[in-house]
């Protein structure tokens, strides 16, 4: 115990992976729901939201809003690819000290 409180023992890869898929599926949910609770309990923000979509929506050919679509799933994927590179990193790394160390 003394060890892991002193960091010389690093948490296992198994905690990343919980915390990758916590990171990767629920905080995206997490914030979608987020998002819509609070523009239901603040009606400023909702009406505020509406306005904005339908100006920006209204504004864009059929292509564009198709490309813009195209453009947010790419972002998001490249973002989950990115959280996953991450944590293969932190991964390796405590591989690699563990087989120095060992």
């Amino acid at each position: 115990m003394q060890d892991f409180l002193n960091f010389k023992t690093f948490i296992s890869p198994m905690a990343l992976i919980v915390f990758y898929y916590l990171g990767a599926i629920v905080m995206p949910l997490f914030i979608w729901f987020f998002s819509r609770w609070i523009m239901k309990k603040i009606s400023m923000m909702e009406q505020s939201y509406q306005v904005a979509k339908n100006m920006a929506w209204g504004t864009l050919s059929f292509k564009q809003k198709i490309l813009f679509m195209v453009l947010f799933i790419i972002m998001f994927l490249f973002m989950q690819l990115l959280w996953r590179m991450m944590f293969e990193f932190l991964i390796a790394y405590m591989q690699i000290r563990e087989a120095l160390y060992t």
